[in-house]
């Protein structure tokens, strides 16, 4: 992947069917302080792990030509069922480099040892063979498990505490399978989990490492950025500027959560826009 160095100034587009793209933002404004970030929440189309692939492919497309229109260096489209579903079709359209949450996620979960990889993701990233195919091309014959969690997404969405008994209750049955292969890494399949993740650790064990899909993504596109000189090299700290297709007001208050910050600019842009943008 390639960035030109003069585009250096110009904004990361990051997009998701909600809030929990705002864990990759966040990874992103650590890494990458001085980086402006122009991000896209799909909210009044959540979930988009229990559609169909085809829905996807579609949401993703607009999704991404909205924020091209926003003129970013680089794309991450921070949402893994998107990335499961339309990876390639996003990187045909976009023009600029585009960076995706399962690779990189699945390249770090390697690397934790040679035992079982597992992953918990919604159903339409489990359905789409996204991670198994991945950890077969970096790892041959790698044990891999995986676990679809469709309630997780909503649960978070809806501000839920990570020792909410409802929480412990779905995770334990959603992890009943996982606990007994006891995997190396489990990787969080979904940008929405590490809000959850501490439950998810104590549930697993030590024995167990975690990998945010989100984090390493943000890891990812900071090497890409520095392996091309394109990083901004401005003092100040970059903006963040959001966009949400449902209430932004609802949009700013819960994602400080997930954001790490307060978010100060989120605007309304609605789906019949994303999709005329499209047209």
């Amino acid at each position: 992947m390639k960035v030109d160095p003069s585009q250096r100034s110009r904004p990361i587009g990051v997009f998701d069917s909600g809030l929990g793209g705002l864990t990759v933002a966040a990874e992103l404004a650590e890494l990458l302080p001085g980086e402006d970030i122009v991000y896209l929440g799909d909210s009044a189309r959540v979930p988009y792990g229990i559609k169909s692939l085809e829905t996807v492919r579609r949401f993703a497309r607009e999704d991404a030509k909205f924020l091209l229109g926003m003129d970013p260096k680089l794309l991450v489209v921070a949402c893994n069922t998107a990335s499961a579903a339309a990876i390639d079709t996003l990187r045909d359209l976009s023009g600029v480099s585009v960076v995706d949450v399962i690779a990189p996620g699945s390249a770090e979960a390697i690397t934790c040892g040679e035992g079982p990889v597992g992953a918990v993701a919604t159903e339409a990233t489990i359905r789409s063979g996204a991670y198994q195919a991945t950890l077969e091309s970096l790892a041959p014959g790698r044990e891999v498990h995986l676990a679809a969690c469709p309630l997780l997404v909503p649960i978070v969405e809806e501000g839920r505490a990570e020792d909410d008994p409802i929480v412990t209750h779905v995770l334990c049955d959603y992890l009943r399978d996982m606990l007994r292969v006891r995997p190396t890494s489990l990787i969080l399949g979904c940008t929405h989990y590490p809000l959850l993740s501490r439950a998810i650790g104590k549930l697993m064990g030590p024995d167990t490492t975690l990998i945010s899909s989100g984090a390493a993504a943000a890891r990812d596109v900071a090497r890409v950025l520095e392996a091309c000189d394109a990083k901004n090299p401005q003092d100040a700290p970059g903006q963040l500027d959001c966009y949400t297709t449902d209430n932004p007001e609802r949009f700013a208050k819960l994602g400080e959560r997930f954001g790490r910050r307060k978010l100060t600019s989120v605007h309304y842009v609605g789906t019949d826009e994303l999709e005329l943008n499209f047209s």
